[in-house]
């Protein structure tokens, strides 16, 4: 797949970009004072840029010893199918290979079909030994 004219920069996209990348790529929205408290959670984050406009993104949250979280994995609809998903993982991964201890634990939550990416950079179904669980605060 041909990725030329993108480039993936080892900084996160701001708020608004966040937000925006995140609604357009059909991931759960959050409000702005949410994410704006969340994303001061990064550890490590990189964003795709063509031509000064920010189209996709991927961070790395958690406690910088013993949990790592993949999360906000996103790229814009008419930017997908081009290989920037693998691009934004082998970053990220990159990252884990050199900063993160051997006994970390890394994880994410992965949506169908997008399994298939992620296994391709060594994640494996945690089932039947473990199963994602998730919980929505409601008000």
């Amino acid at each position: 797949m041909d990725t030329t004219g993108y480039d993936v920069e080892d900084r996160f996209p701001p708020l608004d970009d966040y937000l925006h990348l995140r609604q357009a790529s059909g991931l759960t929205p959050f409000s702005v004072e949410a994410a704006a408290i969340g994303l001061k959670g990064t550890l490590f984050g990189v964003r795709v840029v063509q031509d000064d406009h920010i189209v996709g993104m991927g961070r790395i949250i958690g406690d910088g010893g013993c949990f790592f979280q993949v999360t906000d994995i996103a790229v814009l609809p008419e930017h997908q199918g081009k290989g920037l998903g693998k691009r934004i993982m082998a970053a990220l991964v990159a990252y884990l290979r050199d900063n993160a201890p051997a006994t970390a634990y890394v994880s994410l939550i992965a949506d169908v079909p997008a399994n298939r990416l992620y296994a391709q950079f060594g994640f494996e179904e945690t089932a039947p030994r473990s199963v994602g669980m998730a919980m929505k605060i409601a008000r």
